[in-house]
């Protein structure tokens, strides 16, 4: 039976798409703010409309033929669940793992400073990705209020060193810890709030972070912003001077100062611990603890009803993920050498949030892939201003079209049934 091309669904999806873009486009860019005055630009409106409505009159068009209808039916296959693999399957990352640490070691001694601070700046966020998948990805615990955790590392380091005289390697044990204890403050009251009313409450805990920041004067220096410290070893230090008494490494060792040193330095200890986090997080999604926070996302009913202590399953996700992001800003204030309470707005929950969610919701491949991913295309399109956020709200949707379950989906190996043991 053949299928009848309906002229009267594409006129509608053609007029609803420019219902839609004039209501986006509108406010947008149809006014032009002039001092206290603004003026109207109907012309560029009509054009923007007009090409989103021909461009859906041809999408629309082409999905009522032969060949549309079997490519968008690529885009509606159910892609959902954890995809179960073969007991025997071996991952090809054995093969690709050591030439992408190859290839890591050799980088920062080829690279320039610029690409080398871009890097490290994609590993911070593979840090962040990785302790807010297991919150939201694995617990399915919807924080809004992670980058508050952020902030208590970097200023943790930048304020101990301050006033306790406590440096880098002191600091980032210290902060790991100060950040779970926040996990677990902001864990206890929220234990019975789902969904919606859990964002509320995080985002809630993010804001008066900033805030306390942002106006506790004395302490923090408020919106003037704190310096943090380098790294050093054993009293060599990095930079071109000395600053913390100790000797540069350039001066110790006879050699002309490399100015891409102190960041090769940072880079290099970074990326130490974002492999030890990957291996941390691997270990944890197969012991016991990660079965539990799976269970606790699924059906939290189910979840006690077989046993399971809820309280401490939420608040060890909480925990967890809330140390990672310390040590996260602990490397943040030591990369920036300096940081204020902007650098931990509203909008860095929300970049962190979509590397989870584009990336997979659980899945540790697909969260550096796109922080890695999301991190140089903010840096590519720097130069733009505000229109990059129009390109990221873009790529959102046509990922939630194209992999609604996200870049990577969560795989799990089968378990091979032993030899006399019915199935």
């Amino acid at each position: 039976m053949t299928e009848t091309f309906d002229f009267k669904a594409v006129l509608r999806d053609t007029a609803l798409a420019g219902l839609l873009a004039l209501l986006v486009f509108g406010p947008i860019v149809g006014i032009v703010l002039d001092g206290y005055d603004f003026n109207l630009q109907p012309q560029r409106v009509a054009l923007l409309v007009a090409i989103v409505m021909a461009g859906r009159f041809l999408l629309s068009a082409f999905g009522q033929t032969a060949r549309g209808r079997k490519w968008f039916a690529v885009f509606r296959r159910n892609d959902g669940g954890v995809h179960v693999l073969p007991a025997d399957h071996k991952s090809s990352l054995r093969f690709i793992l050591p030439l992408i640490i190859v290839l890591a070691i050799a980088f920062p001694f080829l690279a320039s400073k610029y690409w080398l601070t871009v890097v490290i700046l994609c590993l911070i966020y593979v840090l962040l990705g990785l302790g807010l998948n297991i919150v939201v990805g694995l617990a399915g615990l919807l924080d809004l209020g992670y980058v508050g955790f952020y902030a208590i590392g970097a200023y943790g380091l930048a304020l101990g060193y301050q006033y306790l005289d406590l440096g880098f390697w002191s600091m980032l044990p210290i902060a790991a810890v100060m950040a779970a204890l926040a996990g677990a403050i902001l864990g206890f009251p929220v234990l019975r709030m789902h969904g919606d009313y859990l964002a509320i409450v995080t985002l809630g805990f993010g804001e008066i972070i900033r805030l306390v920041l942002n106006n506790w004067m004395e302490f923090t220096n408020g919106p003037n912003g704190v310096s943090a410290p380098g790294i050093t070893f054993f009293g060599i230090e990095f930079g071109r001077r000395a600053k913390d008494g100790g000797t540069p490494l350039h001066e110790l060792l006879g050699i002309s100062y490399n100015p891409s040193m102190s960041m090769i330095v940072v880079y290099s200890v970074l990326f130490l611990v974002v492999l030890a986090v990957l291996y941390i997080k691997h270990r944890l999604t197969r012991m016991p603890i990660g079965r539990a926070w799976e269970a606790l996302r699924e059906d939290e009913i189910a979840c006690r009803a077989m046993g399971l202590n809820h309280v401490m399953v939420k608040l060890s996700a909480f925990m967890i993920g809330a140390s990672t992001a310390g040590i996260a800003g602990v490397f943040f204030a030591t990369y920036q050498g300096f940081i204020n309470p902007a650098s931990f707005n509203f909008l860095e929950s929300i970049l962190v949030l979509a590397i989870v969610v584009l990336g997979g919701l659980g899945s540790t491949l697909g969260v550096v892939i796109s922080a890695f991913t999301m991190t140089l295309l903010f840096e590519l399109l720097r130069e733009f201003g505000d229109v990059r956020m129009l390109v990221f709200g873009v790529l959102m949707v046509l990922m939630m079209i194209w992999r609604p379950r996200g870049l990577v989906r969560v795989s799990r190996t089968g378990y091979a049934i032993r030899k006399g043991v019915a199935p």
